[in-house]
């Protein structure tokens, strides 16, 4: 099977990589070999590149649209190179700020985008609280910062944010411990590929990636209001864009099972969040961003063809947590509208044009009270109670 599509190109650098497609209703990969003719400025047409992918199912007309679309508006948007260009247009003095005094917590902190977000949060005197899983390389972290920021209020809280009570336990002892905290940055995630429960029987990337910022978000809120200009920033990916929120299968249970589009999933579950809290808390500034491709040891350990095929064209952490820095400490980002989702410092669509990936508000409130009934199951316990609770 083969087909061909034709693109307005500037002229990057041929290269060979997979292109992962989902259909409707199952996680899979299809028996696909795409042919993307691109058309330089010159109009001399060239070939450019042969994207693959293989499985089980037939052909999805509306799949392969999303996925094609979306992968190149990444080679143009979400590489090296389109940092580079978007930067052009940022303004220097947005970041031009003090924070001290201001209390930030920061998931997924010993590494990658977290870390480089942490650092800079550091250099600018804020208050930073690092949630990570990882005792050792949450303190050698910690350590790093305060040698280079010069900043020693820089704090380790060890929580494995799979174990869903324990998200929530460490969210009711923070809020007694600390008087404020101003920001809140979900990092921290997660792409399994081969389906696990914790002991909760959650599936984990869904607890994870949804129900762990869900269940500390909706916890610290109450701490959050208290403080002043509050805001709570989630780093999600622009792989949601392939995807529609599900609202009938939140553990993966059906069908064959793709850690990829299940972590995509998880990524439009998180926007769709967003825009919620944003209009329930409307005294909380909340946004969504995506940092675009970025060379992190999460990217080389869950996609490890991905990132050697694309190593010169990855961001570095700190491009990938521009953004999220801009949103956590610039006094223009908490200018901007509540529940948006930003890419280089800038609002833009959560859905690709007429890729049928809305949904109803319908839809949206039944995800929101799946959400809801499970975050009581896990705050009441026992493990018993919510299995039978698991959607």
């Amino acid at each position: 099977m083969a087909d061909a599509l034709t693109y307005e190109s500037c002229g990057t650098p041929p290269m060979s990589l997979p292109i992962l497609v989902s259909t409707e209703g199952a996680r899979t990969l299809l028996p696909l070999q795409l042919h993307v003719t691109l058309v330089c400025n010159s109009g001399c047409p060239k070939q450019h590149e042969r994207l693959q992918a293989s499985a089980k199912l037939p052909f999805d007309a509306m799949s392969l649209y999303r996925n094609t679309i979306w992968f190149l508006n990444g080679m143009h948007q979400y590489t090296r190179k389109g940092y580079e260009a978007a930067s052009q247009n940022f303004e220097p003095q947005d970041l031009d700020v003090s924070v001290v005094g201001r209390s930030f917590m920061v998931t997924g902190a010993n590494s990658g985008i977290g870390k480089a977000t942490a650092m800079a949060i550091a250099k600018k005197g804020g208050r930073v609280h690092m949630v990570c899983r990882n005792k050792d390389k949450a303190e050698e972290a910690k350590g790093d910062i305060i040698h280079e920021s010069g900043n020693t209020e820089v704090y380790v809280h060890i929580v494995d944010l799979s174990e869903s009570r324990k998200v929530w336990e460490f969210a009711e002892a923070f809020k007694k411990q600390y008087p404020s905290l101003h920001v809140l940055i979900n990092n921290a995630g997660c792409m399994i590929h081969k389906r696990e429960v914790n002991t909760e029987a959650l599936e984990k990337n869904f607890a994870i990636n949804t129900m762990g910022m869900y269940l500390l978000t909706e916890s610290l809120i109450p701490l959050l209001q208290k403080s002043r200009e509050p805001r709570v920033i989630t780093v999600s990916s622009g792989g949601m864009l392939v995807q529609k929120l599900q609202i009938d299968d939140l553990q993966s249970e059906k069908g064959y099972f793709d850690g990829l589009m299940v972590y995509a999933q998880n990524k439009r579950q998180q926007v769709v969040l967003t825009e919620q809290w944003a209009k329930e808390y409307p005294d909380i500034h909340f946004s969504v961003m995506h940092p675009g491709w970025v060379d992190t040891p999460a990217v080389s350990q869950s996609m490890p063809q991905f990132h050697s095929m694309m190593a010169q064209r990855l961001r570095s952490p700190e491009q990938g947590a521009d953004t999220v820095v801009w949103l956590a400490l610039s006094r223009a980002a908490g200018g901007t509208r509540s529940g948006k989702f930003f890419q280089d410092r800038k609002a833009v669509p959560t859905h690709l044009p007429l890729a049928w990936t809305r949904s109803s508000t319908v839809e949206v409130l039944t995800f929101i009270s799946q959400l809801e009934m499970l975050a009581k199951a896990v705050q009441a316990k026992p493990t018993e109670v919510l299995r039978d609770q698991v959607v």
